[in-house]
C-alpha cells in the first residue's frame, strides 16, 4: 500500500508540474493520471535508452578486447 501512495504522491506532484509547465487547467484527477501516465511512459524509455547503450558499450568494450589481443598477438607471439 505505501508504495501505491508513494507513486500517488509522485504522479501528482509530477502531474501538477506538467500541467503548470505546460499552461493547461485541468482537474485533480486528470492531473494525478497524466503524472502517472508520464511517469510510467518515461520508465518505459529511459530503460529502453539504457539497453540500447548498454548493447553499444559492449559492442564498444568487444572492438577494444580484441584490438588488445591482435596487439598482444603481434607483439609477442608472432615473432
Amino acid at each position: 500500500m505505501s508504495l501505491f501512495l508513494l507513486i500517488l504522491i509522485v504522479g501528482a506532484a509530477a502531474g501538477f508540474l506538467a500541467t503548470r509547465f505546460m499552461r493547461v487547467q485541468t482537474d485533480v484527477p486528470t492531473t494525478i493520471a497524466l503524472g502517472m501516465a508520464g511517469a510510467a511512459v518515461s520508465w518505459f524509455v529511459l530503460r529502453l535508452i539504457a539497453k540500447i547503450a548498454g548493447s553499444g558499450l559492449m559492442f564498444i568494450g568487444a572492438v577494444l578486447g580484441a584490438m588488445a589481443l591482435i596487439w598482444i598477438w603481434k607483439t609477442y607471439i608472432s615473432r
